[in-house]
């Protein structure tokens, strides 16, 4: 990463971030990670005009996925939803690390979130957060008017790899057919298990997800249908060959992050399948910059996401 090249702003968080050492204490990682994470929550202001309550869902083969439903306090009577997924490189992450701006997508846009624990790789490789997804998604659709949700508008979305498996999950909701999904909104989606972009090379520096972090992640998650010929698209959307009738979509990322290149390209194909798509190249921003708090460009890139998923919701 050519550090020249990070906004200044951004650039003084950089400074102060530590080395990832994801792998070799992959549990331990898991509850440190979760820790710093409560820790910078704390610091923030506490977003009260929002509820939630968690449930377990059943998945197929009698396991069951956890998921938080956050709502606005108020009553607004039917309302759209999306379904967020945690990002993590399919090896980190959960509701709880996402808490906080699951909160302020519900206050910012005003729509219902179902935010879901879906399970980790290695211990759970694909397709495990795919069904935890899906399961979810259907759970939702088919109790839309208990929990005051409009079951036509129902969006998908979510960060790295979150947003990785919100575009799997929109390929797998078009192809069942069973929900009608009216928009993806992807941060900085992992897309592709390939990892043969010129940018997917770019990234070695330890501080930020880089090609080390990717092959890892892409590893774990894949298992041992790494194999497979070829690699389902819903395991890696770029690996799909149609993408025509998916959801319009948002999806924006940084000019520093190893995915831009792929972004860029799934962006492309989708505007060539007949989808409606807004892509930003965010100039000067890393992998998950959006989610530092108080930095001018990250403040601005989530308020774009925000609108462009109200829009979207409410037009």
């Amino acid at each position: 990463m050519d550090l020249s090249r990070v906004d200044k702003e951004l650039l003084s968080y950089l400074e102060k971030f530590p080395e990832i050492n994801i792998w070799d204490d992959l549990p331990a990682t898991r509850v440190l990670s979760l820790e710093i994470m409560r820790k910078r929550i704390a610091k923030l202001t506490p977003i009260h005009d929002v509820k939630s309550e968690d449930f377990n869902v059943l998945v197929k083969e009698g396991a069951s996925v956890k998921v938080r439903l956050y709502r606005p306090l108020k009553d607004f009577g039917e309302l759209p939803a999306l379904i967020w997924l945690h990002g993590g490189g399919y090896c980190l992450g959960g509701i709880e690390h996402d808490d906080h701006v699951v909160r302020q997508i519900v206050q910012a846009v005003g729509c219902i979130v179902l935010s879901v624990d879906y399970r980790l790789a290695p211990e759970f490789p694909f397709p495990a957060a795919l069904d935890d997804s899906y399961t979810a998604l259907l759970w939702l659709f088919q109790h839309a008017s208990k929990f005051g949700v409009d079951d036509k508008r129902i969006a998908v979305g979510g960060a790295s790899a979150g947003g990785g498996l919100a575009a799997g999950l929109a390929l797998a909701a078009r192809d069942r057919g069973e929900v009608n999904l009216t928009f993806q909104l992807l941060f900085c989606p992992m897309l592709d298990d390939r990892n043969m972009t010129p940018s997917s090379y770019s990234i070695t520096d330890t501080r930020v997800w880089n090609r080390d972090c990717n092959l890892r992640g892409w590893r774990a998650y894949l298992g041992d249908k790494r194999g497979m010929v070829p690699v389902s698209p819903y395991a890696a959307a770029a690996r799909a060959d149609n993408l025509a009738s998916l959801p319009s979509t948002y999806m924006g990322v940084g000019s520093e992050d190893l995915f831009v290149d792929e972004n860029r390209i799934y962006a492309e194909r989708l505007k060539e399948a007949g989808v409606a798509v807004d892509f930003s190249v965010i100039q000067g921003g890393f992998h998950g910059f959006e989610f530092i708090p108080k930095a001018q460009l990250s403040k601005e890139t989530r308020n774009s996401y925000f609108t462009a998923l109200k829009n979207a919701l409410f037009k």
